[in-house]
């Protein structure tokens, strides 16, 4: 018989939606399930940077900092409504130390031990100048030295600190992300199935048959290859799903972010050391508030949901209090939220330690089975054209495609957002600058088609509040996968930050009416 798919997915964060895309644009025909929401996991809780990892230099992680800067740019240029450039500020001082454990710290004590675990200014600069040189730039800036006296970015942090590096990396929208490489691969003729579990899949003959159940209704499916992208469940896929045996594991990885009111006023993002080696960011987010994460924890169970915990938000506002003037407390939270990343499980000391690179595991016993193991959010593109390099000799499909391809509403220079946000203020007089802003951040060119021709605000029908209103709902419904309010005010925007208990409630309402 003739299988239904040349591949079937199983995960809608992604690596699954990223993988159904390229694979789609090579001319196999693909299907992906997801049991939830797209990116209602791991991908949606990320800290939202398409960055190479400084701190992996520290544990001599060179090929993963490379391949994820040179990736910056390519990402860049594919989706710069979704993402941007951003300047980060190091502030030093001698007191800064490593992880006791990390290669780098060993090195230096065992051959400058009156350091004590510090780290010299010379050898962050090292670090810079191999961050900047690594991956090459054409977009982004070079790293630069501040001093903190004269610069607007050391008016928020205390006096002690006299001294910093700027450097680059860039922002991305995770869960706009993959909903994007989802929309993507449908265009492309992709079968893309949300809240439809993989209740089995087994080998016949030379294909796999998958068993899916949505809305309590089952369906079967046939498939040449399968792909599990299953993030922290992909164990669980493996051994009670697919019902095979494996050596292979992931450890997983809590993350937690506080966010809170606004506390600075300029559009730099920090990067602050901590006395015991570790690092959080502090970001603008959302315009008005503060972003500041993350922790390093382990899950023990799936089962439990990831929450920050009250240790985790005490720790993140101490944390960020050793740096700013004012002290962070609970008090100026006004949201927390929590990933569990499903790190490859290469036998590390610590959470910190394991690795972030990605592993990708070839059962090729019968049907070919692709096992996805870790991986992080800007290299997502190329963990998807190596899965299909492997794939490919084994099922057909093209070559590479997807580094000069842009995302759904992302065909404009990244130099151009600006020109496009004037362009609707001016084309839509009832706009404002933040609405308009809003729409070109989340929707690139495709804001006119959401826009279609309207006159006033009335035209767009039922105002949601926070700007959200009908016409801009029903094409997150239609188009992108949106089945609740959740989906909307917390992955596809954070309008949830924005709107009431009440105004989240009325959404819902007309959602599932």
């Amino acid at each position: 018989m003739t299988p239904d798919y040349d591949l079937f997915v199983i995960g809608g964060g992604i690596n699954g939606t990223g993988i159904a895309r390229d694979a789609q644009g090579r001319g196999l025909t693909v299907a992906l399930a997801e049991m939830n929401d797209l990116a209602s996991a791991t991908s949606s809780a990320s800290t939202k940077l398409f960055h190479g990892g400084l701190r992996y230099l520290e544990f001599f992680e060179f090929g993963l900092v490379k391949k994820a800067l040179v990736e910056r740019e390519v990402l860049l240029k594919n989706m710069p409504h979704i993402s941007w450039p951003m300047r980060f500020v190091l502030p030093y001082h001698k007191d800064m130390r490593f992880e006791g454990d990390t290669p780098t710290s060993k090195l230096l004590t065992l051959f400058m031990p009156w350091m004590k675990g510090r780290r010299p200014a010379w050898l962050i600069r090292l670090g810079l100048f191999l961050y900047d040189t690594l991956g090459g730039r054409e977009i982004l800036p070079g790293t630069k030295t501040l001093d903190l006296a004269r610069d607007p970015a050391g008016k928020a942090i205390k006096g002690k600190f006299a001294r910093a590096y700027e450097y680059s990396d860039a922002w991305v929208e995770d869960a706009r992300l993959v909903v994007l490489n989802a929309r993507d691969a449908a265009e492309r003729g992709a079968t893309i199935m949300t809240r439809t579990k993989v209740v089995s899949a087994a080998r016949v003959e030379d294909y796999w048959v998958i068993v899916t159940e949505t809305d309590g209704v089952q369906a079967t499916h046939t498939a040449r290859a399968l792909v599990n992208a299953g993030g922290p469940w992909v164990e669980n896929v493996v051994r009670e799903v697919a019902r095979l045996n494996t050596s292979e594991g992931v450890r997983l990885v809590r993350g937690s972010h506080i966010v809170t009111r606004r506390l600075f006023d300029h559009d730099k993002s920090y990067f602050f050391q901590g006395e015991d080696g570790r690092i959080i960011f502090a970001i603008p987010y959302e315009t008005d508030f503060t972003l500041i994460g993350t922790t390093d924890k382990e899950h023990e169970a799936l089962s439990e949901k990831p929450v920050a915990t009250d240790e985790e938000q005490d720790y993140l506002c101490a944390f960020a209090s050793q740096y700013f003037d004012r002290p962070v407390t609970r008090d100026d939270v006004v949201w927390t939220y929590s990933g569990v990343r499903p790190l490859y499980d290469d036998g590390a000391k610590s959470a910190t330690a394991a690795t972030r690179d990605y592993v990708l595991s070839l059962d090729s016993n019968g049907a070919p089975l692709l096992n996805i193991f870790g991986g992080k959010i800007t290299t997502y593109r190329k963990l998807a054209e190596n899965a299909l390099k492997t794939l490919t000799p084994l099922i057909g499909g093209g070559g590479n495609w997807t580094d000069k391809a842009p995302l759904p509403g992302g065909d404009f220079a990244v130099r151009d957002r600006d020109r496009l946000v004037a362009d609707l203020e001016r084309d839509f007089a009832f706009l404002d600058h933040a609405w308009a802003l809003r729409l070109v951040k989340a929707y690139g060119t495709e804001a006119r088609v959401i826009l279609n021709g309207s006159k006033t605000a009335a035209d767009l029908g039922r105002d949601f509040g926070a700007t959200l209103t009908e016409a801009e709902v029903n094409w997150l419904m239609h188009k992108e996968y949106a089945r609740t309010a959740e989906d909307i005010v917390w992955r596809r925007s954070k309008l949830g930050l924005r709107l009431s208990p009440d105004q989240i409630a009325a959404l819902d309402a007309y959602m599932t009416a």
